[in-house]
């Protein structure tokens, strides 16, 4: 039996930690996941990309070198130096969920890539075919080995502090539309084998809107080895005040994997975003962490300068970007959902 990444010494780094790279699945305008708004989404994504050039690289997934060149022309008058296209399909642009898992071997520095299974967050967009199969095209790329929990899983459901310690949900990862043969202990097993963990913390729901059903990275995040930010909504009428307030207190009693006690800073909500009717995950927590920066989703709001000194706080030395995400956050998820960190 092959060895587990566990068994030879490789864990899931911090999104903190250094990268190499980040990568995105550029999105095209047949999907599905910005029905009759693609040229409306173009300006946050184009943003995305330029204001990670003082960073680190980027490597975006395109179809084909036919749309490569659209891509290019998207980016018209704007230096793209940074910026690697793959001749990589996908389905969609969620690169967080259907994209590589990188983990680490600190005693040699080399890289390997976890290929979960993926099923669009319990089968709720078919087709997944291209996909599921991008964890694979990229280690190919890479020249990377590759490791197959065979267990469905999204990046997005999943936070972890580099040492040891993860942090996720019950209503996304105990799902029945995801693995619904395992139990929870089952469940903590495969994360213990291929991300290297050992401690877990379990919040419960997620925001309203969210098609996830309930993925971590909309409501909190670690920041930091031992400190989280988690969402906080203010107005008890608000539907999201409730589980909010239930992860809020959840947190406040966690410890870490050594014992020591979660420090917990609190992010404001934005008030409800909704468009044709719909209420839409709309979260300052949906952030990206690169090696310069962090790409924080605002939405014109009064709370947008609140999330920017939060923000500010929990990382004193990389600069906040917030960029507007009103027309981005119709496609239900914002910046760490659309990006995947290549660690160095």
């Amino acid at each position: 039996m092959k060895p587990t990444p566990a068994a030879l010494g490789y864990r899931f780094p911090a999104e903190w930690e250094p990268h190499a790279a980040t990568w995105f699945s550029w999105p095209r305008p047949e999907g599905i996941s910005f029905p009759d708004a693609y040229e409306e989404v173009l300006p946050a994504l184009i943003k995305m990309v330029d204001a990670l050039r003082e960073s680190e690289p980027v490597n975006i997934n395109v179809p084909n070198a036919d749309f490569e060149q659209i891509v290019r022309k998207q980016f018209a008058g704007i230096d793209i130096s940074h910026v690697t296209f793959h001749h990589i399909p996908t389905n969609e642009c969620w690169c967080r969920d259907h994209g590589p898992i990188f983990v680490k071997r600190d005693a040699d520095h080399s890289l390997a890539i976890i290929d979960w299974d993926y099923n669009a967050w319990g089968w709720k967009y078919p087709p997944v075919d291209f996909d599921e199969d991008v964890p694979t095209r990229i280690a190919e790329t890479l020249g990377l080995e590759v490791f197959y929990p065979k267990i469905v899983m999204e990046g997005g459901s999943l936070e972890v502090n580099g040492s040891g310690t993860v942090l996720t949900t019950t209503s996304c990862l105990l799902n029945a539309n995801r693995n619904p043969d395992l139990s929870r202990a089952q469940i903590e097993q495969k994360l213990r084998d291929y991300l290297g963990v050992r401690h877990f913390l379990w919040l419960v729901d997620g925001i309203a809107g969210d098609d996830t059903d309930g993925h971590v990275d909309d409501i909190s995040r670690f920041v930091e080895r031992q400190t989280v930010v988690t969402v906080v909504e203010d107005d008890p009428e608000d539907v999201n005040y409730e589980p909010l307030q239930h992860n809020l207190h959840l947190l406040k009693e966690m410890q870490i994997e050594d014992g020591s006690p979660l420090h917990v800073m609190a992010l404001p909500m934005p008030s409800a975003v909704i468009k044709q009717e719909q209420r839409l995950p709309a979260s300052y927590a949906n952030f990206y962490i690169a090696n310069k920066v962090v790409l924080l989703p605002i939405f014109h709001q009064a709370t947008d300068a609140w999330a920017i000194s939060v923000m500010q706080q929990a990382f004193p030395t990389r600069r906040i970007v917030g960029i507007d995400c009103r027309e981005l956050i119709w496609g239900l998820g914002a910046f760490h959902c659309l990006s995947q960190q290549q660690p160095c």
